[in-house]
């Protein structure tokens, strides 16, 4: 069986997840990738025989469809990139394969469209304003933006120029900031949404949508909104997912993998964006160690037009936490701690992956671009997890040299 995957730069969860997958479901795979990417992927998919990476433009769907049919037949199109759902969802309509739906699929990339079919259909209205590349951000101004409200771009991704304001001025000068950065798009400005955040992360067939887990999530201190640290909640608060599942549904969501971020407000979850796609930064590879589940294989037989068994199997004996040190500033990367994976006697895992290696430049983006490492803990107590998180970061430094 053939499968063709779409993608951008390599992720871990594409090396590291779909690609052994894949093997292990006894696909051929067919890595559509734009050329600028191509040389990358080669390298880590270098001895995947089952493998074969191909250029094409693969932000152009028509390109997509075209690069498809002259090549063996698919019998799934799939992609976890956050930019390529809609492009992945109409070649595969294309080929009449399992898919998302494209226009559930642009309501979750843009924003705007977010907001107002939120609002629209009365499950989650929320004040937000849509500024195009060629409009005055003064026009806002009449609009009487209920402050402190978040800027960002439409269609952005990592959390990258997503900031708070606090008045007319601030609003003015970090849409300014971000224009300068990202000419020619568009950005959206809305209502903060205050409360504790968290976020859903889903899967779901023909015959609707599965709840796989959740995450309670520890953000940085305003006006940026770097995720620095995740606790993984097995069982998620029935109303509040209930809740979750009313607004996704309302968008049309819910075919294959979605990770919904929200916070709870007065015991109502409240959509922050919905990313229709699987949670990335290794929490997908968390998830599927933790829960003991074959969670890549799962996605990916959705898209062959499998169902999902009754009862996903997963653990709930396990407690895990995911955290990533941060640059606090620009500059070089002078000192930091290797890979570790370590189990104490007490049976608690901890295992670190280096994101960026000593004398790598970067220049501070208040994102998850700032990620130095990630640290992931898994063990069956909450306060020894908690304890070997804490003892592992407090015991190891990151330096930075300006």
């Amino acid at each position: 069986m053939r499968l063709y995957l779409l993608a951008l730069n390599p992720t871990d969860s594409v090396t590291d997840g779909f690609l052994p997958a894949a093997h292990r479901l006894g696909l051929d795979v067919t890595l559509l990738t734009d050329p600028a990417y191509a040389p990358a992927h080669r390298a880590v998919c270098a001895g995947r025989d089952f493998v074969r990476v191909v250029e094409c433009d693969v932000r152009d769907f028509r390109a997509v469809i075209d690069r498809i049919a002259g090549g063996p037949r698919p019998d799934a199109v799939f992609s976890n990139s956050d930019h390529l759902q809609v492009q992945t969802a109409l070649a595969a309509a294309w080929f009449d394969l399992p898919a998302k739906d494209w226009r559930a699929a642009l309501h979750a990339k843009n924003k705007a469209h977010t907001r107002r079919r939120l609002a629209a259909t009365g499950v989650d209205p929320v004040w937000a304003a849509e500024l195009a590349p060629e409009q005055d951000a003064k026009e806002l101004l009449a609009l009487d933006p209920p402050f402190p409200c978040v800027v960002k771009p439409r269609e952005g991704v990592a959390g990258e120029d997503v900031v708070l304001v606090a008045d007319d001025g601030q609003l003015l000068a970090r849409c300014a900031e971000i224009r300068s950065r990202r000419p020619g798009e568009a950005l959206v400005i809305e209502e903060f949404l205050s409360g504790e955040p968290y976020t859903l992360e889903t899967l779901g067939d023909r015959n609707g949508t599965r709840v796989v887990a959740g995450f309670h999530t520890h953000l940085s201190p305003p006006p940026h909104f770097i995720e620095l640290r995740l606790d993984l909640v097995p069982h998620p608060p029935a109303a509040s997912t209930a809740g979750v599942l009313a607004r996704l549904d309302a968008l049309g969501v819910g075919f294959g993998s979605c990770h919904t971020e929200f916070v709870l407000q007065d015991d109502r979850p409240r959509i922050i964006e919905v990313n229709y796609r699987a949670i990335g930064d290794q929490c997908d590879l968390l998830l599927a160690d933790v829960l003991g589940i074959p969670l890549f294989e799962y996605i990916l037989r959705v898209h062959l037009g499998d169902d999902l068994p009754a009862d996903l199997g997963a653990r709930t004996d396990r407690h895990a936490r995911i955290d990533w040190p941060c640059a606090d500033r620009a500059g070089v990367l002078t000192s930091a701690p290797g890979r570790e994976d370590t189990t104490s006697d007490a049976g608690v895992r901890t295992d670190y992956h280096p994101l960026r290696a000593i004398g790598e430049r970067h220049e501070l983006h208040h994102s998850n671009r700032d990620y130095l490492g990630v640290l992931r803990t898994i063990g069956a107590d909450r306060a020894a997890v908690d304890h070997a998180a804490e003892a592992f970061l407090a015991g190891r430094t990151w330096g930075i040299t300006p």
